[in-house]
């Protein structure tokens, strides 16, 4: 009884442990239009608390870093039988209007760094990355740098600890480089829901035949869950 007893335990704390979970929404760059304008990028996943599969659409206008109109497209379905891919499906539907798919499927870029979530060993705050997979390389590398900033916490988010906001700056790691501002917040967007940190989840690179090649920071949002810690995705674009 003794020996079964620590099994029982150790047990009932990883079912505990499952049992409450954030919601970690999975990323899928989707690509560039043929000219480099647009960038696109979806996040999926089951929502903790309630179970229900979503979709998220983000269509962004590199030059500007702004959100196409009619974009962002959210698609949740309030069934917990409902299957993930029912959600894609909508929010696809949806998106192909804005972009076809076919037309971002032919332009996908380059993933010139990644960082999963789940990675421990890397940087969450900086990446550098040659734009794009050429040997020798071709082009200077690309660094970008993270820093989170504290803010006041909006509206619902009081009492639930500090919640932040990020700047990202481009670094020309070459000697007598600069260093260039890419955003910084002047607010939290209610959108992203009480969050209390950021990392540098990956930089996609896309040189289009006769426009200036452009970027996107893919950025993780943390925030404050309903069974835990949540993750979703942000983009950052600009011309390299």
């Amino acid at each position: 009884m003794q020996m079964i007893r620590p099994v029982l335990l150790a047990a009932s704390l990883l079912a505990s442990a499952s049992a409450f979970a954030g919601d970690t929404a999975t990323p899928q760059v989707l690509g560039f239009s043929t000219d480099g304008k647009v960038f696109a990028f979806e996040e999926y996943g089951v929502q903790d608390g309630s179970g229900f599969p979503y979709a998220n659409r983000f269509y962004i206008e590199t030059a500007t870093d702004s959100f196409v109109a009619g974009t962002p497209i959210r698609v949740r379905i309030d069934d917990e039988a409902a299957g993930i891919a029912a959600a894609r499906a909508q929010a696809r539907e949806k998106g192909d209007k804005i972009v076809a798919e076919s037309v971002l499927a032919a332009n996908p870029g380059d993933t010139a760094g990644w960082n999963a979530v789940t990675e421990q060993s890397a940087d969450p705050f900086r990446m550098v990355v040659n734009p794009r997979p050429v040997f020798p390389p071709v082009d200077s590398p690309v660094e970008f740098r993270l820093e989170e900033i504290p803010f006041a916490p909006p509206s619902g988010c009081e009492n639930l600890g500090d919640t932040m906001g990020f700047r990202l700056v481009r670094i020309d790691p070459t000697p007598g480089g600069e260093t260039t501002l890419v955003h910084e917040d002047a607010s939290i967007p209610a959108s992203r829901n009480c969050p209390t940190g950021y990392r540098v989840g990956g930089v996609q690179t896309f040189f289009p035949q006769s426009a200036d090649p452009v970027f996107a920071v893919m950025i993780a949002v943390r925030s404050i869950g309903f069974e835990g810690p949540d993750f979703r995705w942000i983009a950052v674009t600009g011309r390299l």
